[in-house]
């Protein structure tokens, strides 16, 4: 079950600059209609169909965006990182939830009432402004990867899928490992493969030496060759 807590620690502006541009007043509002959940590993935060009723920011942790598939195979469309939000669309377009969300491992996620946040974009032209950008950024991304994701090959999707964990997630201390450590078939769901595929790709990659693997820990050895091998598709 997911933990309820106060947002006094957490500050949305403080964390991220589209928030910084509200009113006091305005943050004000946002404070007393917002609230925190902590999630443990692999709880659902929202199910595909849900009425959507907050807005939702990742504060702490790792969070997946999936839907589910032919099989129960589930293609995860995107790996969420702390400041990135989320359940917006389906709010503003008065829909329901068109992907399901589980914490990758735990984590905290910032819940505003669709109510105070339909205010303050209707209220504060900046705000919209600055939210727009993100909805569009976010379009951008969504549109390039489902591209990607039905036009590249097996190579191609799978060294994507490493460069995006490394641009989301960034490096450990080596500089060099992945600082996410996914298991073969989320790797898979993120590639969209069967497990095997991504199992029998990964050690492709390895004998070519562009990256070693240690259980679930991946390093890139050859990021250069990583990205063409994406560029090729």
């Amino acid at each position: 079950m997911s933990k309820k807590s106060t947002q006094t620690e957490f500050k949305l502006w403080e964390m991220n600059k589209v928030w910084d541009v509200l009113t006091d007043e305005q943050k004000a509002y946002i404070d007393e209609n917002a609230v925190v959940y902590t999630f443990k590993k692999n709880e659902i935060i929202h199910h595909e169909g849900d009425t959507p009723t907050h807005m939702m920011m990742l504060v702490r942790g790792k969070v997946r965006v999936y839907k589910e598939g032919v099989g129960n195979r589930s293609q995860i469309i995107r790996m969420l990182k702390p400041c990135d939000f989320f359940g917006y669309r389906a709010m503003i377009a008065d829909g329901t939830y068109n992907t399901s969300v589980s914490a990758f491992e735990e984590s905290v996620v910032y819940f505003v009432k669709k109510e105070a946040f339909l205010n303050v974009i209707q209220e504060n032209n900046r705000f919209c402004y600055l939210f727009m950008v993100e909805m569009a950024r976010d379009l951008g991304v969504a549109d390039t990867r489902s591209v990607n994701l039905t036009q590249k090959h097996i190579r191609g999707r799978l060294a994507e899928a490493l460069l995006s964990l490394k641009d989301n997630y960034g490096l450990d201390e080596d500089q060099a490992t992945l600082s996410m450590y996914m298991s073969r078939e989320d790797l898979a769901n993120l590639s969209n493969m069967t497990t095997s595929n991504a199992i029998r790709t990964l050690s492709q990659f390895a004998d070519e030496g562009v990256i070693s693997i240690d259980g679930r820990k991946i390093k890139l050895l050859d990021e250069e060759q990583l990205v063409r091998i994406s560029r090729m598709g």
